[in-house]
């Protein structure tokens, strides 16, 4: 079933379209920091801070990380011409759903796709762990998973944890395959619920007809150590999935964290 947003999974557990996030009373162009909705977390993608904010962190050598977006929603009065409204104007490129050579059905943009550009969000079904959870041990070996898992770590060392499957209900976002080598980027993005929405952006210019991937694991744009698990625990007690990427820099192997549905 196509849905462009993420709805309500069987459990019942998460909502993303319940109201739990205040709206802004900002009468003129939001901007961030008087925005009390774009200053809860990151601006929106304005390319030359974050480029600058990035190279400072390197230099720095410090652990770098992708963080949250929040946008104005339908419950603020700043109008659907607000700067701060990114996603909500919908799917806006042309993109198409061809068949790969090898890695099965991929998705790719019709016209070129400027760096920084909103793509598309990976919508689906909103689970609970234990459903996320029940859904992947009843998968056999050789069927798909398109469960996702997001992992966002808050202040005071808490982990926040997010799961949408799209192998019921989803968009087009189920059929982006993954590359080592990105050339999108997913980014958590809030606007009336504390739900967040999986929005994919170019991390560069892409050109017209270049297949559209990203990293599965979230290591692209996060420090390794957003990623502590993953060497320990990646495919424990699973046949690994081999990656067609095809990148200089390819892992060989789809990545996977099983320590997100352990008990």
């Amino acid at each position: 079933q196509y849905s462009p947003d993420s709805v309500a999974g069987a459990d019942g557990e998460l909502d993303p379209c319940e109201l739990t996030l205040p709206g802004c009373s900002c009468r003129g162009p939001c901007r961030a920091p008087s925005c009390p909705c774009l200053s809860r977390g990151s601006p929106a993608r304005e390319e030359q801070h974050q480029e600058e904010q990035q190279q400072e962190q390197q230099e720095e050598q410090q652990p770098r990380f992708c963080r949250p977006v929040f946008e104005c929603s339908a419950l603020c009065p700043c109008g659907d011409s607000c700067p701060g409204r990114r996603l909500q104007g919908g799917l806006r490129l042309p993109l198409e759903v061809f068949l790969t050579a090898r890695k099965g059905w991929g998705v790719r943009a019709l016209r070129p796709v400027p760096r920084g550009s909103f793509v598309c969000e990976y919508a689906g079904e909103v689970l609970g762990a234990a459903e996320a959870r029940r859904r992947l041990e009843a998968q056999g070996p050789g069927q798909p998973n398109y469960i996702l898992a997001l992992r966002e770590h808050l202040h005071g060392g808490r982990v926040l944890h997010t799961f949408v499957d799209p192998t019921r209900v989803g968009n087009v976002g189920r059929f982006l395959n993954h590359s080592c080598e990105p050339n999108l980027v997913m980014v958590p993005v809030r606007l009336h619920s504390m739900v967040p929405r999986l929005a994919l952006f170019a991390a560069r210019d892409i050109p017209a007809g270049e297949e559209l991937c990203y990293d599965y694991s979230g290591r692209f744009q996060n420090s390794p150590a957003a990623s502590r698990e993953h060497e320990a625990l990646e495919e424990e007690n699973r046949p690994r999935k081999p990656c067609y990427c095809g990148a200089p820099s390819c892992a060989s192997f789809l990545p996977w964290d099983s320590s997100l549905f352990s008990t």
